[in-house]
């Protein structure tokens, strides 16, 4: 049984979620006749890079004449040279060759310097679409050889009715908390939200799903115990700070997801009140873009706690 991620893999631009901007302008090259020659695919993972990719080429070649390369598995001198010496072949059945190649930031950077000249002028019959989640590694000559796209998250309401939508058709119920933290969870990603979204309908059955299943499954945190951490930072009240942070992390929480939901808590005061919760939106905030990479994130977060205290 296969994955509600491949299951439901768009297979045609209008099944792509949240990213009009992107398969618009490709629907009108397509219907302008004006494809490039090369097409850079930039953006977090989950959003659609690959299947875009992958729609796009369908409507350019048949089957025969799409190739993908993982250029985490296949990035070697030796590697691109295979590809440059294919792509001269005219192709078998269709009127271009496409090649799709995943991750192309973990090519050598020898391997990106065989493949710059090839990337500059391929033959006539020839398409690259390259994606990435890194595309700062790439050199500015790659990148400004191809039409670049860059993928956003998707927004937490586009989550939500991809979410709403999936489980009608797997006739799962679920209550709309639920699937508002499921989408939560997702952090702006498609798979990631449908990975979460499978693993709590495993775990439920066939009874509905409800925002206490999310939370005990996915070890998020109910929105009652951050309120209550939020209250304790306002009053200055260190040991409850340390004692709610210490019941957070006891749960083995999501931290991304952790830091996402605090700050959504602390917005709904801060509008009312932005004199007083301002400095903690703002470390928060902060905390969001460096807490990704922490390898203790509890101290982290325990810290902006502390020096939120105001």
């Amino acid at each position: 049984m296969q994955s509600l991620y491949r299951n439901y893999r768009p297979k045609t631009f209008k099944d792509v979620v949240g990213q009009d901007h992107v398969t618009k302008t490709l629907e009108n090259q397509i219907k302008n006749g004006r494809v490039s020659h090369a097409y850079l695919f930039c953006g977090t993972r989950g959003t659609g890079k690959t299947s875009v990719a992958k729609i796009f080429a369908s409507t350019l070649a048949k089957d025969f004449d799409i190739f993908e390369i993982d250029a985490a598995s296949n990035n070697s001198v030796q590697d691109v040279r295979d590809v440059i010496e294919k792509v001269k072949y005219p192709p078998v059945q269709s009127k271009y060759k496409v090649y799709i190649i995943d991750e192309v930031h973990m090519f050598s950077s020898s391997a990106f310097n065989a493949f710059l000249k090839t990337l500059e002028e391929p033959p006539a019959h020839v398409i690259f679409i390259l994606c990435t989640t890194e595309p700062q590694k790439l050199l500015p000559t790659v990148q400004s050889r191809c039409l670049r796209f860059d993928f956003r998250s998707v927004s937490q309401e586009n989550l939500e009715k991809h979410i709403a939508n999936i489980l009608k058709k797997e006739k799962t119920a679920a209550t709309p908390e639920a699937i508002k933290m499921l989408a939560t969870a997702g952090c702006g990603s498609v798979r990631d939200a449908l990975s979460f979204t499978e693993t709590v309908m495993n775990y439920c059955g066939e009874r509905e799903i409800t925002q206490a299943d999310v939370s005990l499954v996915l070890g998020t945190v109910s929105t009652d115990l951050l309120k209550d951490l939020l209250d304790s930072i306002t009053k200055a009240d260190t040991s409850k700070i340390v004692k709610h942070v210490d019941e957070i992390f006891k749960r083995g929480i999501n931290t991304n997801m952790l830091v996402k939901n605090f700050i959504d808590v602390i917005k709904t005061d801060f509008l009312k009140n932005p004199k007083t919760y301002g400095k903690i939106l703002q470390i928060f905030c902060e905390l969001e873009f460096t807490i990704k990479n922490s390898t203790d994130p509890r101290t982290h977060f325990e810290n902006s706690c502390l020096l939120a205290v105001i």
